[in-house]
């Protein structure tokens, strides 16, 4: 059976199990060894009743832990009517890739909870989610050495706080209970740069790739991000923050899509983001934006000619039906599992360059491992050092200045004498993290012609540091 035909009609979980088996079948493990490293080691599936307005509701939820190769596990929870099993365990296995891929050492897990938040009261979200967390603490799935949530798509740092404050209702004498989950408000131990952290990170990763001079002039694109266009489909906090960021590094955001459509600018200037969000704010829609031209459905946006398309919404949004009509030159996941196998190779010989989700959309998981640290240590970064290395400049300052008989204005001098506070170093670790991750991928991509792209490179570098892992324990010799 040829890869094509393998590929066809496999649900999103079997889709990672195809990535695993192709980039596997390419290393010298032993099949034991493989075979552990692919399957979701706990699954728990859960049903619980919640009461909403006078009647009571049987709530569909789920915690899968893919790996313990690594403790604890780590991974989002998401709120959406199109949670399953089948889902959660396809997220659950990317983040044990994800985290190998950029040194984050935790095993990787994810939950979800089968509703649609938009159509409950912040009193309802609350009980569903505190009952979520208790149903966790029954059966230890939550905790910070066991396993750390996060939030994912339909939850945020409200729904986190409301998991603190039940496991620590749990767990009065754990002193790092605030490191049972991530993603937290500032006030409750959560991270400075946080929220934008998965967006920075597509950002910085997608920068780095395009920096490499040999790999855009395949794709006919000049090196940085000043003046290419781009597309972003998904204006939640992924999509909202790689947009930002990708419109300050000079890119032009020419086309944007959300639920209620997609909009695109026929001038090619690019939309002012914040103008476009004002206006979704104030209508209720991004449609009928001053200039723009509305699109007849959300996902005509990613057939939009453009240099970078950004899908920053949910899995398999491009599939075999649509993929021959992608015009972009590079694809940069956002979203996790945005492409179907099927679509991939269609889109890889057409010669469009795939950044993929199990290493582009690690950034959430690294500034998660950070604000982790920050719980376990109680202590905020930069707060031990910030103004002694601020003293140290403006001594080192003044004796420049009378060596050199000059001085330096105000601004100049409050730039130079800067210590770095939390989010300066969130920042700069996590610019650290992706260009240090990108590097591997692209070598194994480079120096092995049967590994054909950037995924299976990925899925690779993925697989040799989780196996040596496995072998350091003396598991398998």
């Amino acid at each position: 059976m040829s890869s094509k035909q393998k590929a066809e009609g496999l649900s999103f979980y079997q889709s990672v199990e195809y990535y695993f088996d192709k980039a596997a079948s390419l290393t010298k493990y032993p099949e034991g060894l493989l075979s552990q490293i692919k399957v979701c080691n706990s699954v728990y599936q859960m049903r619980f009743p919640v009461k909403v307005g006078n009647n009571y509701q049987v709530i569909e939820a789920y915690r899968v832990q893919h790996s313990h190769h690594r403790l604890p596990c780590k991974g989002g929870i998401r709120y959406s009517e199109h949670v399953d099993q089948d889902e959660v365990m396809a997220l659950a296995s990317l983040m044990t890739y994800k985290c190998a891929i950029v040194d984050v050492p935790f095993g990787g897990a994810k939950g979800g909870i089968k509703i649609n938040p938009r159509q409950y009261s912040v009193s309802q979200l609350q009980r569903i989610t505190r009952r979520y967390t208790t149903e966790l603490i029954r059966k230890n799935f939550i905790g910070p050495a066991v396993d750390v949530p996060a939030p994912d798509y339909g939850t945020g740092a409200r729904e986190m706080a409301w998991i603190l404050d039940t496991y620590q209702t749990f767990s009065t004498s754990d002193i790092a209970s605030y490191g049972c989950v991530t993603g937290k408000p500032i006030s409750q131990g959560g991270v400075r740069g946080r929220t934008e952290a998965t967006g920075l990170g597509v950002f910085y990763g997608t920068r780095e790739a395009v920096s490499i001079k040999e790999d855009m002039k395949l794709l006919k694109l000049t090196t940085g991000l000043e003046g290419k266009s781009v597309v972003v489909q998904g204006l939640g906090n992924v999509g909202y923050h790689s947009a930002n960021f990708f419109q300050k590094a000079g890119a032009r955001l020419i086309g944007l899509a959300e639920y209620e459509g997609a909009i695109f600018d026929p001038t090619g200037k690019g939309f002012d983001l914040d103008k476009v969000i004002a206006h979704r704010q104030e209508t209720g829609s991004i449609l009928n934006y001053p200039g723009a031209v509305n699109l007849a459905n959300t996902t005509d946006a990613l057939e939009l000619e453009c240099d970078i398309l950004i899908p920053a919404a949910l899995e398999r949004v491009i599939h075999a039906g649509n993929a021959a009509k992608i015009k972009a030159k590079i694809i940069a996941e956002a979203a996790n599992g945005p492409i179907t196998p099927e679509a991939e190779a269609i889109l890889i010989k057409n010669g469009v360059m795939i950044l993929p989700d199990v290493y582009l959309n690690a950034g959430g998981v690294t500034v998660s491992y950070f604000e982790w640290l920050k719980n376990l240590s109680h202590v905020r970064f930069g707060r031990m050092d910030k103004r002694f290395h601020e003293a140290s400049y403006t001594n080192m300052l003044g004796v420049i200045e009378g060596l050199t008989d000059k001085k330096v204005s105000d601004a100049e001098r409050v730039r130079l004498t800067k210590g770095a506070g939390e989010a300066d170093l969130v920042y700069s670790g996590l610019e650290d993290t992706m260009i240090g991750a990108y590097l591997p991928i692209r070598d194994a991509w480079k120096k092995n012609k049967k590994m054909g792209d950037l995924r299976t490179a990925a899925f690779y570098v993925a697989i040799e540091k989780v196996a040596n892992a496995y072998m350091e324990l003396g598991i398998f010799p």
